[in-house]
């Protein structure tokens, strides 16, 4: 049985998303994220990877990129949070979504994009709703940026991984 099935996401309203068909327990691996395996200079000089087309990419090493801009690629459809429950892990050249948390049947998978801050950073923003967010797609550790009170949230967490 699978641990997903596609329905409209409460997330992006227009598009879809993946849910749980069952509960499922911190670290688990849910599904693999597919594509094609390009050169990292291929990504350089191609048009299909600029800020104005939806970038469906992870960096696998120094050498090579996943392309995962595929129907096929069933992972593709897992939304942005900046509460995630759910994270993308790789090795080698797969990369694998990975549950970070107990997640209920039902619920919607989320990840946290990764976006680095940039100056198009706001030609992205998010529509997440959770208590975390910081209106747009950017990883957690630059989210102070954006807002001082992300800045305080980080610190608590390091005093809390200190312990």
């Amino acid at each position: 049985m699978k641990l997903y099935r596609i329905k409209k996401s409460k997330i992006d309203n227009k598009g879809r998303g993946l849910y749980a068909t069952r509960d499922i327990k911190e670290g688990t691996k849910i599904i693999e994220y597919k594509g094609k395996i390009i050169t990292n200079k291929q990504v350089d000089v191609s048009d299909k990877y600029d800020n104005n087309k939806p970038i469906y990419l992870f960096t696998l090493n120094k050498r090579y990129t996943l392309d995962g801009d595929f129907p096929w690629n069933t992972a593709g459809l897992i939304n942005h949070s900046c509460d995630p429950n759910s994270q993308y892990d790789g090795k080698g050249l797969k990369i694998w979504i990975t549950s970070i948390k107990d997640i209920k049947k039902g619920e919607e998978f989320t990840c946290d994009y990764g976006f680095g801050y940039d100056e198009d950073y706001k030609q992205f923003p998010c529509k997440c709703g959770s208590k975390n967010c910081c209106g747009f797609i950017i990883r957690e550790e630059s989210r102070w940026r954006i807002h001082p009170k992300f800045a305080m949230r980080n610190k608590k967490k390091l005093i809390n991984n200190s312990r």
